[in-house]
């Protein structure tokens, strides 16, 4: 059975990224055989004995930056992994603070759209332009900051992707009709057992069984975005 997604996450640092994947949803994503995820040390694809895989910038300016001899070799192997899958069905995607923001939109589109998803996570200063402009497809940021590397934002598209596969959630309403999705707006607020705590209250329209009422103060309970 060929998993709905297959994950690579090319990285400096995989011992970061497969803990994620091994704990509630995901993991339970990996052995229905929904998704599958692997991770590739760029470390392993440097041409010198001392594992170099950056170097000082061209124009001057402090840190380093990934190289891109090794990042093409690692990526060229990786796609080489999986050849049953289509480099059009194929989406290379790098984690930069200079991308484009991150949506539910795209997580949509990923998830419906392609087979691979191949994260390329940068660090250090960034990755040499050369790499990004004839191999990734896209470049994305998940907010506006700046983090030590693109391992987290790599999990958290990942994650955001996982749970739109069919099958993943228990629940499938549960992507249609939470925040951001192509309903509009964000979820509305959620109550649950007890009714009454200390004197804080469920909205009686709840407890009404008029599921007709129920629906439209849910509506007019998303907030807009």
């Amino acid at each position: 059975m060929q998993p709905k997604i297959r994950f690579d996450i090319i990285t400096l640092f995989p011992e970061a990224c497969l803990p994620y994947t091994e704990a509630s949803i995901l993991k339970r994503a990996k052995e229905a055989l929904l998704i599958e995820v692997y991770t590739h040390q760029l470390r392993d694809f440097a041409l010198d004995k001392h594992k170099t895989v950056d170097d000082t910038p061209y124009g001057g300016g402090a840190g380093m930056v990934l190289k891109v001899e090794p990042l093409v070799a690692c990526l060229e192997h990786v796609i080489a992994l999986a050849p049953e899958i289509a480099r059009d069905k194929t989406r290379v995607i790098v984690t930069s603070a200079k991308g484009e923001f991150y949506t539910q939109r795209h997580a949509e589109r990923l998830a419906s759209q392609y087979e691979r998803i191949v994260f390329v996570c940068g660090r250090y200063e960034g990755i040499d332009q050369r790499f990004i402009d004839h191999c990734v497809d896209e470049e994305f940021s998940i907010g506006e900051y700046v983090l030590t590397g693109g391992e987290l934002p790599a999990l958290i598209m990942l994650d955001s992707m996982t749970r739109l596969v069919p099958g993943v959630l228990g629940n499938e309403e549960s992507s249609v009709y939470e925040s951001y999705s192509e309903e509009g707006g964000r979820e509305h607020p959620q109550y649950t057992k007890p009714e009454v705590y200390r004197d804080w209250s469920v909205p009686s329209i709840l407890l009404s069984g008029n599921h007709k009422a129920i629906d439209d103060w849910r509506t007019e309970n998303r907030k807009p975005l």
